[in-house]
C-alpha cells in the first residue's frame, strides 16, 4: 500500500488489518479518529511516516504464510456482524462485569493511597452504563436491519422498511456514542499514566491493569470494524437500492 498525505489512519487500517496493532503500541486512534490523515497521526504520535512504513512493512514480513486477519472487507455483512457479535459483544460484556468487581476490590484496598483510583471506578462505570444500551441497541435494531438489507439485496427484493428512514440516522447515533466511549478510554488513561503499575500494587492491582488495557484494545478493535467497514459498506448497499 502507498501512503501519502491524503492517506488517511482509517484507509489503512481497513487495507492493512494487522496495522492496527502498530496503531496501538503508537497510540494512534484508527477508529474514533480513523478520518485522520496519516500524516497528522504520525505527527501527533512523534513518529515519522516514513517509520511507520518500515515498521508496517517488518509486520508484513513477520505475519507472512497463512493470515491470521480475516479479510472483513471481502466477508459478507452477516458474517462480520456474526464476528463482532460473537467475539467483541461477547467480551465486552463479560469484561465489564468482571472489572467493575474487581475494581471495587481494588479500590477498596488502595484507594485511599491512590485517590484516582476512585475516579477510574466512576469512569469505567460511566462506560459501562453507556456501552450497555448502546450494544442493545445494535443486537436489536441496526443490525437486524443491516442484515435485512443485505438479504434484500442479495435476493433482489425491495429495501426494508425502517421507522428510522435510513441507516445513517442509526449510523450516526452509534457513531456519536463511539466517540464518547473513545474519550472515556483516554481519560482512563491518562488517568492511570498509561496503566503505569505502582510499585505497592498488589496482584489484584496489576490484574487490573493489564485487563483494562486489553479491554481498551478490545473495543478499539471493535469500533474499528462498525465505524471503518461496516457501517460505510451497509450505507453504500443502502445507497445501491436508489440505483435500481
Amino acid at each position: 500500500m502507498n501512503l501519502d498525505s491524503n492517506t488517511t489512519v482509517r484507509e489503512v487500517a481497513v487495507q492493512m488489518p494487522q496495522s492496527t496493532r502498530i496503531f496501538e503500541r503508537l497510540k494512534i486512534d484508527y477508529c474514533c479518529g480513523g478520518n485522520t490523515p496519516l500524516v497528522e497521526a504520525c505527527a501527533n504520535a512523534g513518529v515519522a511516516v516514513s517509520d511507520l512504513e518500515k515498521m508496517l512493512a517488518q509486520d508484513g514480513i513477520a505475519t507472512s504464510g497463512p493470515p491470521v486477519e480475516t479479510d472483513f472487507q471481502a466477508a459478507s455483512l452477516a458474517e462480520l456482524i456474526d464476528h463482532i457479535l460473537s467475539k467483541h459483544h461477547v467480551f465486552t460484556k463479560t469484561e465489564m462485569v468482571r472489572l467493575q468487581a474487581l475494581l471495587t476490590k481494588v479500590v477498596d484496598v488502595h484507594g485511599q493511597n491512590h485517590p484516582e483510583l476512585h475516579r477510574v471506578e466512576s469512569m469505567f462505570q460511566t462506560l459501562c452504563g453507556d456501552l450497555n444500551p448502546h450494544m442493545f441497541k445494535e443486537e436489536q435494531v441496526l443490525f437486524p436491519y443491516i442484515l435485512e438489507l443485505e438479504s434484500a439485496h442479495t435476493q433482489r427484493r425491495p429495501v426494508p422498511f425502517t421507522p428510522f428512514g435510513t441507516v445513517n440516522n442509526p449510523i450516526r447515533m452509534m457513531m456519536m456514542e463511539h466517540d464518547t466511549a473513545g474519550e472515556i478510554l483516554r481519560e482512563l488513561r491518562n488517568l492511570t499514566t498509561d496503566y503505569a503499575i505502582p510499585a505497592d500494587a498488589c496482584i489484584s492491582y496489576q490484574t487490573l491493569y493489564s485487563a483494562l488495557q486489553e479491554f481498551e484494545a478490545d473495543l478499539h478493535q471493535h469500533i474499528h470494524l462498525e465505524n471503518n467497514i461496516l457501517f460505510p459498506r451497509a450505507a453504500e448497499m443502502e445507497e445501491a437500492f436508489a440505483w435500481r
